[in-house]
């Protein structure tokens, strides 16, 4: 099992990772010298914070753990018909995520879940795919208003 402060945060998308997972993929001249991470999901490299800075943070950091967005939910979550922007992939499986970005799958996409028995299925733009529920528990998505239709928030 990780130590907590394994886990890193990607600032650019705000994918979680263990630091093992951070290895560069592109062949960095600096070699072992280099101290970057680079986040598994949108490969943007970054320094690690430094650990008196964790350390002090912990340390002054309120008492409660923040509570997740409530406008973030899991494709499962969502109803038929429901239209949703993609947020986040949270498989630590880079294949599947590779595999999800060719259909479409990208943080910013739109889709719109189409059905949720048998299996799941989704259309993003001009392509329908049929998912696991276990891939649909691992898109984070947000509701939005369907194309067209009048924006009800305000």
């Amino acid at each position: 099992m990780s130590a907590p402060n394994d886990y890193l945060h990607c600032p650019l998308c705000g994918f979680e990772f263990i630091k093992q997972q951070s290895a560069c993929e592109r062949g960095c001249p600096l070699g072992k010298y280099c101290r970057l991470v680079c986040c598994p999901n949108c490969h943007y490299e970054f320094p690690p914070e430094l650990r008196v800075v964790s350390w002090w943070r912990r340390l002054f950091a309120p008492a409660a753990c923040p509570k997740p967005p409530r406008d973030l939910f899991s494709l499962s979550e969502l109803n038929e018909g429901d239209h949703a922007e993609l947020v986040r992939l949270t498989s630590e499986k880079v294949s599947r995520r590779n595999t999800l970005a060719i259909y479409g799958l990208v943080p910013g996409s739109r889709l719109v879940l189409q059905q949720k028995r048998p299996s799941f299925v989704i259309r993003v733009g001009e392509t329908e795919l049929a998912l696991e529920a276990d891939i649909a528990g691992e898109l984070v998505v947000k509701r939005v208003a369907a194309e067209g239709a009048p924006n009800t928030t305000s």
